[in-house]
């Protein structure tokens, strides 16, 4: 993302904004069922997304990343927390207080592309019925005028509108997708959660699906919440990238800053791991590989869940939980010696 573009966002105000998030699931074992302890899914996440900026929350599988996404959705009730969603300039409503009749006009609003773009799309149902469902759910269209707004919805996401009477089978890995970014697309909303919406294509369709998206942020004023795990995908897309590990963010700047000067020894082993195009860099890059397992989510290390992994720990960081920072700029890092630290972003 250019620099531009950057400043214009940064002077708007927030579209939706996350304040302390948490996202408990029970475990419950024995005849009874009795609730044994809890797995921290998400454990006190901050972080704002605002109008046409797209954020990425990146991470090691089972950090917490979709759990995040769902619950803005909702298809998950957070445990506490807010998730403060700017219906006017001067009113916000928090979706997480919302029961289903109430949180009817905001599903439109925020809508969701998912991962799996063979399991996503109902087999027994054809385009038209898969993209036009929205739109008769929310009694927009029915009849030719349905027809007609299902094709031009084809079109915007690259796919031929005789291709509407087909069925999901027909179609390949990549087309898929498109057709599910039509499905998210049709009500006209305006913060769209991709959770891992390329990381099962091809990197050729995804390099075309990451346009896509880029082109309809532009016609539209969409706002993305971009879940992955690929950073070199989230470099290509992204205004700002927020690190997760274990249910916490750890670092959040802007992706320029993040990739260039990282200030989290976990965000620079996940740099490290980016493959490099060139191949006469691929033998001078030193690849951070981290010892140990990720932390159990329902039973976290004491102090900073990172330091059992860590090679710069100290004995503060086993006893010490660190508080998110800012350091400079708009960057922002839960780590007690980040400013000491001289670690390697992208070269």
């Amino acid at each position: 993302m250019d620099s531009e573009s950057n400043q214009k966002i940064s002077r708007m105000l927030p579209l939706l904004e996350i304040r302390n998030l948490h996202k408990q699931f029970p475990i419950k074992r024995g005849i009874f069922q009795r609730t044994v302890g809890v797995v921290k899914a998400v454990n006190d996440v901050s972080f704002k997304i605002l109008p046409g900026e797209t954020l990425s929350l990146v991470g090691e599988s089972g950090c917490g990343k979709t759990t995040t996404g769902r619950c803005i959705v909702s298809v998950f009730e957070p445990t506490s927390g807010q998730i403060l969603y700017k219906v006017s300039e001067d009113k916000s409503v928090d979706l997480g207080q919302l029961k289903n009749p109430e949180l009817r006009p905001y599903r439109r609003e925020i809508r969701m592309i998912f991962q799996d773009p063979f399991s996503s799309l109902n087999p027994r149902l054809n385009i038209l019925q898969i993209v036009g469902e929205p739109l008769k759910v929310n009694r927009i269209a029915i009849g030719s005028e349905l027809e007609e707004r299902v094709a031009i919805l084809l079109k915007r996401v690259g796919l031929r509108p005789e291709y509407i009477r087909r069925y999901p089978h027909a179609f390949s890995g990549g087309e898929r997708q498109r057709i599910g970014i039509a499905r998210a697309i049709a009500l006209n909303p305006r913060l769209i959660v991709a959770d891992e919406a390329v990381s099962a294509l091809d990197v050729s369709v995804q390099a075309q699906i990451l346009n896509l998206l880029q082109d309809l942020q532009e016609e539209l004023n969409l706002a993305y919440l971009f879940i992955a795990h690929d950073l070199s995908v989230v470099g290509h897309i992204s205004h700002r990238v927020a690190v997760m590990y274990v249910g916490k963010i750890v670092e959040l700047a802007k992706t320029e800053e993040l990739f260039m000067n990282p200030l989290h020894p976990y965000t620079e082993s996940l740099l490290s791991a980016v493959p490099k195009p060139d191949p006469r860099l691929r033998n001078k890059v030193i690849r951070i590989r981290l010892q140990g397992e990720v932390a159990d989510p329902s039973n976290p290390p004491s102090g900073c869940y990172f330091h059992p992994r860590c090679i710069y720990a100290r004995n503060r960081c086993r006893h010490e939980e660190p508080v998110v920072r800012e350091i400079t700029n708009d960057h922002w890092v839960a780590c007690h010696f980040s400013e000491k630290l001289k670690l390697r972003g992208m070269e």
